[in-house]
């Protein structure tokens, strides 16, 4: 699982190798380090955020050894749907309830609509939509595609795909 990080450390040597040695020592991968030091800080702190790849069941090791190094945990957010594909849909998109088509999706709890772009040209005149969806994997996000094509298929939407990878 993917887990962004706000920490906030004492502005004294050796501090950031105190917060990402426990990070590695789990098995973490770190992504990506970016390290603040604000200069307005009363407090001599500095904030690092961090992205990192971590099993979910090894999080709250993470912290409480973070906090017992002297590491604030100020934020974390955790990623689980790293999978996007955005796809354009066209046809009568309100009148046959795009909310039903959306709702077949994150319904499914692997998977969901993370972002929704309508054109309406006119009331009787088919409309243009791009659908993003997010999945938990690669497998998820292809049984996610799956259901948009079925469900549109039966709603008479035609579904356009990116083209990947074509010069």
């Amino acid at each position: 699982m993917q887990i962004s990080m706000k920490l906030e450390l004492k502005d004294t040597p050796g501090q950031l190798l105190a917060a990402l040695k426990p990070i590695s020592d789990i098995g973490g991968n770190i992504i990506t380090i970016i390290h603040q030091r604000d200069p307005n800080s009363s407090e001599n702190t500095l904030t690092v955020d961090v992205v990192l790849e971590l099993a979910e069941t090894k999080l709250d090791t993470l912290v409480a050894t973070l906090r017992e190094r002297g590491c604030g945990v100020v934020r974390i957010g955790k990623e689980r749907l790293l999978q996007k594909q955005s796809l354009i849909m066209i046809g009568h998109l309100m009148h046959t309830d795009i909310s039903d088509t959306v709702d077949q999706i994150d319904r499914t709890g692997y998977a969901e609509v993370s972002e929704l772009h309508m054109v309406m040209p006119a009331i009787n005149e088919p409309s243009t939509a791009k659908i993003t969806i997010r999945a938990v994997c690669p497998e998820d996000m292809r049984r996610a595609v799956s259901i948009l094509h079925d469900v549109s298929k039966k709603k008479d939407i035609l579904v356009l795909e990116p083209l990947e990878g074509v010069e």
